[in-house]
């Protein structure tokens, strides 16, 4: 159905009509639920700070287990406070929250994994994204900087793509 039917379909609709369909889509759907949650009650630093947890976890568990160092984690946050409408600045802070996590990882037990690198420039490189979109980069450059400056420091394979990401010479 183009959205010109659908819109056309919800024009014939009464109110009583309309308001059933969408009750209806919130018992059906977790989706809709979680939007109508999150737009009547939005708990962002709540949430936020619920994935900063989970991410913590992935690098430094608190039992026993072996870390997993997964950026999927991470990255499921990003989309899902994304598709939210979460404000901006609070997914930047995440994703610089994930790099930051994931480098005091590699300070203490050195990862030499390319794809560990990629990985971490891929987030680094969707934060200066957002950041230029909605001309944030300034509450967050100081943060760029200190993860530019360890990638560099620990000799990170693409250490210079990290350079020249934040714009600096090599």
């Amino acid at each position: 159905m183009s959205k010109t039917a659908f819109k056309a379909y919800i024009k014939e609709l009464t109110k009583e009509q309309l308001e059933e369909q969408i009750e209806d889509l919130y018992d059906r759907f977790k989706e809709v639920k979680t939007f109508y949650d999150f737009a009547f009650n939005p708990k962002e630093d709540k949430r936020i700070d619920e994935a900063k947890a989970k991410i913590s976890k992935e690098y430094f568990p608190t039992t026993r287990r072996r870390p997993k160092k997964r950026r999927s984690v991470a990255q499921k946050y990003v989309r899902h406070f994304l598709q939210l409408g979460m404000e901006p600045s609070l997914v930047v802070d995440l994703i610089l929250f994930h790099i930051e996590v994931a480098q005091t990882y590699d300070a203490e037990h050195p990862i030499k994994q390319d794809a560990f690198h990629k990985a971490m420039y891929k987030s680094a490189e969707q934060a200066l994204k957002l950041c230029a979109e909605h001309g944030v980069y300034p509450d967050f450059s100081d943060r760029f900087d200190a993860i530019v400056d360890h990638a560099g420091r620990y000799s990170w394979i693409n250490a210079r793509e990290f350079y020249i990401l934040a714009g600096n010479e090599f």
